[in-house]
Order: C-alpha cells, then sequence, then structure tokens
C-alpha cells in the first residue's frame, strides 16, 4: 500500500529491513521535502511489488546507460510526473537511493542521481563515480553523485 512521506516527523516504516534505517529514513524525508517543495506535490512511496514498472524504468536505464546493476535490494520506489518531468525514486536496503529526473519534452534534462546515507559505504558498482557531500538537517551528511542520460528511455 503506498504511503506519503512525512518529513516533518520522520519514521522507518518501509525501510526496517535496512541496517541504517534511520539513516535511510533522513534521505528519504530529504527528498519528500525537496520534491513537495519544490513542486507542490506529496512524496508517495509504494513497495516494488505495487509499483514493478518504476523498478523496472530505473533499473533499465543503469543497465543501458552505464551497465550498472545494483546489488541491494529495493525497499520502496516512488514514480509520478510533475512540470513535464517523469520521475523515479529507488530505496534500497543498502542506504542507497536513485533518482531518475527525465524531462519529457526533446532536448530536456536527463539524469540519474546517487545519494547515499549516512554510514553507508560506495557501493562497488558506483566506485567510479566520484560523490561530493552536502549537509541535510534531515540526513546528516549526504553523498551524492549523477550522470545524464543520453538515450531515449
Amino acid at each position: 500500500m503506498s504511503s506519503i512521506v512525512d518529513f516533518v516527523t520522520v519514521s522507518t516504516a518501509g525501510l526496517e529491513a535496512s541496517p541504517i534505517a534511520d539513516a535511510l529514513a533522513g534521505l528519504r524525508a530529504n527528498e519528500a521535502r525537496y520534491i513537495t517543495n519544490k513542486y507542490g506535490s506529496p512524496f508517495t512511496v509504494s513497495t516494488p511489488d505495487e509499483d514493478p514498472e518504476t523498478l523496472q524504468w530505473v533499473t533499465d536505464i543503469l543497465r543501458e546507460e552505464r551497465d550498472i546493476v545494483i546489488a541491494s535490494p529495493a525497499l520502496e520506489v516512488s514514480g509520478f510526473e510533475a512540470d513535464g518531468i517523469r520521475f523515479g525514486y529507488v530505496f534500497y536496503a543498502s542506504g542507497l537511493a536513485i533518482n531518475v529526473m527525465y524531462t519529457l519534452a526533446d532536448g530536456g534534462k536527463r539524469a540519474v542521481g546517487f545519494k547515499l546515507s549516512l554510514g553507508m559505504e560506495i557501493p562497488e558498482e558506483l566506485s567510479a563515480f566520484k560523490f561530493a557531500r552536502q549537509r541535510s538537517k534531515l540526513a546528516g551528511e549526504i553523498r551524492g553523485s549523477y550522470f545524464v542520460i543520453k538515450g531515449e528511455h
């Protein structure tokens, strides 16, 4: 059953299978605050079984664009459209969050972002990326990286 992420009261609901559930919950809340404030829409998450299309879309982009396969199991996904952009988020048990921002109009910006929860090591499959650090009131320190999507998805 899908649920709206509350970024005022951070909860680990849905993320309990992660060994760093508290940090991942903060990261998820940080993403929820961004989407809610920027696009005026609540950030809703589902299990991968409830929204397999979003998980498959993100997985296919990673594999086709950079030959990346994430080893950690997905715990939650979020897929939606806002302001002409298709979004796909996946939150993994390892503490990794991946988001795809894909402008639907030709020539628009399209990218994949990686964010690591506080205390998470860089996974082997992402070792080629350089990660920058940022501070978040909800998530503590976040390390992030991204790549630009070249193909059509």
